[in-house]
């Protein structure tokens, strides 16, 4: 069997230039990383919790010595600004180091059975091979999130990064490699055929985990195919998230949450502010100070110090046009916008804020994925929390409120893994990161993110008297 001679190219989106070449893997390479993993499996789950540790630990010391040159390969083939690319290759790296500190605990408990005569003791095992698909917004932090955890609970892995952002995962392995971690261990497969390369992990019986981030839409896909084998599934999908800000908000505050929540990475994120619902007392004052932000934002390429840069296909630009368009028709009107670049080849969509947007309008139903801010006035606090939570979504909200006690009440109301309080950003490695409803299941970070790559098994011990 021999290694495919395919190909694919990996585009700038600012400027459509071809950054790089890589092998366009299909189902047989996708079999051949997992005789590698299969086989490195059990002397990498054998290895000392310790040295594991040690691994993470040279890997999340290397990544902060490349920062730069990492960021400039994530702002290049994702288009991020440059200060949001370094901001990402800095949380990434922290996985590393987070899990570093949990794999010395990987967990275990021993007690007495309340009838008596025998004890019991629970261990957290490795769960096997896992596959690892990764989009493409944030290439470096997604594929870390991941491959940290797995490492430190005694995983070995397949990833399958984003086809738009190859090259950073490549870029993260190397540096694994350079950090000492066993050849099979990690082993990434490139690929513009998802479908078939991960469908071919998941009849595979060796493969006892699959870990997705994306869309709802692929996530209940690759769900009803893990079903099949009852494999092990952990799923981070879409977000519609909406941020709240009261009459007796702090609107400096708020304005700043806000342009933090919505435009880092241009908006192109599950946790970004998606639905923004404004008391109206505090409306048009809100709508005044925001405005004024966004029409400072700079866009255009990361290389020129831009502050907004592409989206990631002109398929995302026409899908969120679209999505203004549809808005406008309905009532919205568009009061504060950023100036485009004057000549640009890539994909850049101007940032907007919108008002007189309907409650049920489609640009607050469906996840955005662009720097669009459309703005919902509300007075009736319970008829705001029932709009919050009627979307099928549930993964992250944002409350501004002046007094603490009413934003946590707001926040506990409503339903979403992550809200974050008074502050437009919620990642966080050593906090559960996941969501509720069609927002996927299980969580990654936190003690949880171990767990999600261990089984638990308990032994009933004979204990005579």
């Amino acid at each position: 069997m021999t290694a495919t001679t395919a190909t694919f190219e990996v585009l700038d989106p600012a400027s459509l230039a071809v950054l790089d070449v890589v092998p366009d893997q299909g189902p047989d390479e996708a079999r051949r990383a997992v005789d590698a993993a299969s086989a490195a499996f059990r002397p990498w789950a054998a290895t000392a919790p310790r040295a594991r540790s040690e691994f993470l630990a040279r890997a999340h010391g290397l990544m902060l010595r490349d920062r730069d040159r990492l960021a400039a390969l994530v702002s290049a083939e994702n288009g991020k600004s440059l200060t949001d690319a370094a901001g990402e290759v800095t949380y990434a790296a922290e996985f590393f180091r987070w899990f570093a500190e949990e794999a010395v605990r990987p967990g275990g408990e021993y007690g007495e059975s309340p009838n008596g005569g025998t004890r019991t003791i629970v261990r957290h095992a490795p769960v096997g091979v896992a596959a690892l698909v990764t989009p493409w917004n944030f290439p470096a932090a997604m594929a870390t999130r991941k491959i940290a955890p797995a490492l430190a609970a005694g995983c070995t892995v397949v990833l399958k990064p984003a086809a738009e952002t190859p090259l950073t995962a490549l870029a993260v392995a190397a540096l694994l490699s350079e950090a000492g971690v066993p050849d099979g261990v990690v082993n990434v497969v490139t690929t513009t055929d998802a479908a078939r390369v991960v469908g071919a992990w998941l009849d595979d019986p060796r493969v006892r985990k699959v870990s997705f981030t994306g869309s709802t839409g692929v996530g209940r896909v690759l769900l009803r195919h893990a079903a099949e084998r009852v494999v092990n599934a952990s799923m981070e999908l879409g977000g519609n998230a909406p941020f709240v800000v009261t009459e007796d908000a702090d609107l400096d505050a708020a304005v700043a949450g806000a342009m933090i929540a919505k435009f880092r990475n241009g908006g192109q994120a599950c946790t970004a502010a998606n639905r923004f619902f404004v008391h109206t007392a505090v409306l048009d004052e809100f709508v005044a100070r925001f405005g004024a932000e966004v029409e400072k934002l700079s866009v255009g390429a990361a290389s020129d110090g831009c502050m907004i840069g592409p989206l990631i296909s002109q398929a995302a630009c026409t899908r969120v046009e679209r999505a203004v368009a549809e808005a406008e028709a309905d009532g919205a009107s568009v009061t504060h916008r950023a100036a485009l670049p004057d000549s640009a080849a890539g994909y850049f969509v101007a940032p907007r804020v919108l008002v007189d947007v309907a409650p049920d309008a489609a640009i607050v139903a469906e996840e955005i994925f662009g720097p669009i801010a459309p703005i919902i006035g509300w007075d009736d606090e319970a008829a705001m929390l029932d709009q919050v939570n009627g979307s099928e979504y549930g993964l992250a909200a944002y409350v501004f409120a002046g007094e603490l006690g009413r934003a946590l009440r707001l926040g506990e109301s409503i339903e979403s893994g992550m809200v974050g309080i008074n502050r437009g950003l919620v990642s966080d490695p050593s906090a559960p990161f996941g969501g509720m409803k069609q927002s996927g299941l299980g969580r990654e970070g936190a003690r949880d993110g171990l767990r999600e790559f261990q089984e638990t098994q308990y032994l009933s011990v004979d204990w005579p008297g």
